[in-house]
């Protein structure tokens, strides 16, 4: 099954702000995922949320691009914004920041 992804306009900034290496590198593990590749260390559902991270690793920066799929169809992910974390955890409000823009997503659509 063939999985589509929509950056939003705050995730595509994100991908044109970032290093060169860092979003060849993400934007390989969103395609790995579009070809139906299931691997938590490239996609990974956020506990407790309905958030999904894009992850990658580039120089010792963890890139995270926050997602989440659109529950009208099974082939679709809205990528929302990305971060580039510095802890283990990705951050509370991060997580809200995604919640929002999804609830805000289905509301309008």
């Amino acid at each position: 099954m063939k999985i589509d992804v929509r950056y939003l306009p705050e995730a595509a900034e994100f991908m044109l702000s970032i290093d060169k290496a860092a979003a060849k590198k993400l934007t390989y593990n969103v395609g790995k995922v579009c070809c139906g590749i299931k691997d938590v260390d490239i996609f990974k559902k956020l506990e407790n949320t309905n958030i999904w991270e894009f992850r990658a690793l580039n120089n010792g920066n963890y890139y995270r691009l926050l997602s989440f799929w659109d529950t009208r169809t099974e082939t679709l992910i809205v990528a929302t914004h990305g971060i580039v974390k510095k802890t283990q955890k990705t951050p509370k409000k991060e997580i809200e920041k995604a919640e929002a823009i999804r609830k805000n997503y289905f509301d309008n659509n």
